[in-house]
């Protein structure tokens, strides 16, 4: 049975948008977090002089130019990634004709999560660079979501039309989620209660033959590690608790989180690999593969006030990832294990 290569496409898109539009969702989130404050009271002069915000965020008025600013960064955003995509990825497998391929068992569906992930993230930036354009809450958040929704169907049909991969309806299912969880949350609260978040460590694989299946599936270098090492990556959704709990005196940057995660894993299905004749090259059935629940404190950056401009701007883009804080792991292997420091 043939099982694809560990991949990090799904979440590549994600970091691009964190630095190509996060300068705009941030801003966005400074004049915008709460829907009651009248918009137009506020003087962003150090950030851009040249435009007017809008007066109100239920009574939006379209600014044209930061129409055409955002309509702009879409378009180069996505085109980029796209190319690199394109480049890095699919010219490298030969092109078939478009097929399905059900990989919903492979992974411990860490890489479903992550398809999850990547299509909140780039709705979320989307939806705060229309809202920074004036748009209402409403519509910039079906327009951030769908065209996050579209572009991950995009990457979807090029996995259908690469003999090394196929369309995945699970990974759509996860797209939906992602997207789902963004526009819920702004058509039912007006703001993101809940957040998606990812965090990374990495893997010290001790023994030779691990290392180099390791380095053949993940990469051998952080950075190609740090979007395909399943076995590292944990991903949360992380509730502020102020936003439910309005009345109480917490902290306004407190929040809990949920993580899921999973370990042992050298190959999609089973830590068994073969080469074209079917002969074994590597065997590791003796290294369980299980799955990891946490939960953990966790800081909303956003919430931190303060007056540098350039600390907000970093802060948002830090905020799509989960703050380093002691967590409670439980496994499917029925034990309990505390992480003085999870990142």
């Amino acid at each position: 049975m043939k099982t694809r290569l560990a991949r990090g496409r799904q979440m590549l898109p994600a970091y691009i948008f964190l630095i190509f539009l996060f300068p705009f969702s941030t801003f966005a989130q400074e004049l915008t977090a709460d829907s009651s404050v009248v918009i137009s009271q506020i003087t962003p002069s150090l950030l851009f002089p040249k435009y007017n915000v809008a007066p109100d965020s239920s009574n939006p008025t379209l600014n044209k130019k930061r129409v055409k600013m955002v309509a702009a960064a879409n378009i180069l955003g996505y085109g980029a990634t796209m190319i690199g995509l394109y480049s890095d990825w699919y010219k490298n497998y030969p092109q078939t004709s478009f097929h399905f391929f059900d990989d919903n068992n492979e992974w411990k569906q860490v890489d479903k999560v992550g398809h999850a992930y990547s299509a909140y993230i780039e709705g979320y930036g989307s939806m705060e660079m229309w809202r920074w354009a004036g748009m209402s809450r409403r519509k910039s958040a079906w327009i951030g979501g769908l065209s996050a929704l579209g572009y991950q169907s995009i990457i979807e049909t090029m996995d259908g039309f690469s003999s090394e991969w196929g369309w995945s309806w699970g990974d759509m299912g996860s797209n939906f989620f992602g997207v789902g969880l963004l526009i819920g949350q702004e058509l039912q609260w007006n703001e993101q209660r809940i957040k998606f978040k990812f965090s990374f460590h990495k893997k010290d694989y001790s023994s030779s033959d691990l290392k180099m299946r390791a380095n053949s599936l993940y990469g051998s270098g952080f950075s190609q590690q740090f979007i395909k090492d399943y076995n590292g990556q944990t991903y949360w959704l992380s509730a502020n608790l102020t936003s439910f709990m309005r009345a109480s005196n917490l902290p306004s940057w407190l929040g809990v989180a949920f993580g899921y995660g999973a370990d042992g894993m050298f190959g999609a299905l089973s830590n068994v690999a073969r080469d074209k004749t079917g002969a074994i090259t590597f065997d590791r059935r003796d290294i369980a593969r299980y799955r990891q629940y946490y939960i953990s404190p966790d800081i909303d950056l956003t919430k931190i006030k303060t007056k540098s401009k350039f600390l907000k701007l970093a802060l948002g883009a830090l905020n799509a990832f989960k703050f380093p804080a002691p967590s409670l792991e439980y496994n499917s292997k029925g034990k309990f294990v505390f992480h003085l420091l999870h990142f």
